[in-house]
């Protein structure tokens, strides 16, 4: 074969390659070992953002007065190097998202956006969880910085992930795309929503398909899921058929919504001028969503 075979790209997020070295999250003795390891590196952070330099994240070896308390092993790395990050006591306004944390996934390695990933969630978790929500007292990070426990009653609290759905709907060879308020010009996506207590993934998917454009949808196929550190979601994207297209839009949650056949996803994929609408960033798992039905649905429906 003569040329280079163009790869996608990963999601955002998306392929790490840390070892999480549960055993040694939990066992102190083990843990202080870890953090006097030599190679030992620390995570840079600008409070919750990253700092990249020469196309990759900057990792420093630990300050000779840090303290294993005041970090989250994150892991040990392929090049058996424990990774951690430092924990902030008051991050203040620094917890909202800026462009900066996103441009990331463009500017270092697939497994070094993974890395800042869960740096981010678990710092911005510490942060918000100073205090108890049982008793209210004060709370600190045990076990490498995989949880905290009150200084009170002594409950334990673990770091949070919430799940959300993501989806389209498909109707004789077209997917439904929406907008919501305040985005790009142009720009549209699927549809997402979070997972509520009690429910199932495909409940969940079937829910927000009605409450938001008014569609039912039967066959939920779960098709991949992406990691979201913003604060800390793991989105989980699926497919779903409906037998009526008509659409009832939510208008506080959907400023509008259109089905779209094939040519004009791949259109909008391939960011066309022409395109009828702004597909998401390949960063973003609604990409990759929109490219699995292009490949293992649209392609084998068009050509039937």
């Amino acid at each position: 074969m003569h040329g280079t075979e163009t790869r996608k790209p990963l999601p955002g997020f998306v392929g790490g390659t840390l070892d999480r070295v549960d055993p040694i999250r939990s066992n102190a003795r083990l843990l202080a070992q870890t953090f006097a390891d030599p190679a030992a590196r620390l995570l840079a952070m600008d409070g919750l953002e990253p700092v990249e330099a020469d196309g990759h994240l900057v990792l420093e070896p630990l300050a000779a007065d840090a303290r294993v308390e005041d970090h989250v092993l994150l892991g040990i790395d392929p090049a058996r190097r424990p990774i951690f990050a430092r924990l902030i006591a008051d991050l203040g306004p620094n917890m909202v998202p800026t462009p900066r944390s996103r441009a990331i996934a463009g500017l270092v390695p697939a497994e070094e956006v993974a890395l800042y990933g869960t740096a981010r969630s678990l710092v911005h978790w510490h942060g918000r969880h100073r205090f108890c929500s049982v008793c209210g007292a004060g709370t600190q990070p045990v076990k490498a910085g995989w949880s905290r426990k009150c200084d009170m009653c002594g409950s334990e609290h673990f770091p949070r992930t919430d799940p959300v759905v993501i989806m389209l709907a498909e109707h004789a060879g077209r997917v439904l795309v929406g907008r919501q308020h305040g985005w790009p010009q142009r720009r549209y996506s699927a549809l997402a929503g979070f997972v509520e207590p009690g429910e199932t993934i495909e409940e969940a998917v079937a829910r927000e398909l009605y409450e938001e454009a008014g569609v039912r949808v039967r066959d939920v196929r779960y098709v991949m899921s992406q990691p979201w550190p913003f604060p800390s979601s793991l989105m989980i994207a699926c497919v779903a058929q409906t037998d009526d297209d008509a659409l009832t839009l939510d208008q506080t949650e959907i400023e509008h919504a259109v089905w779209c056949d094939a040519d004009g996803v791949r259109a909008a994929m391939a960011e066309e001028v022409d395109a009828p609408f702004l597909a998401p960033p390949p960063m973003a798992v609604a990409w990759h969503l929109l490219d699995h039905w292009l490949a293992d649905v649209a392609g084998p429906n068009a050509s039937a």
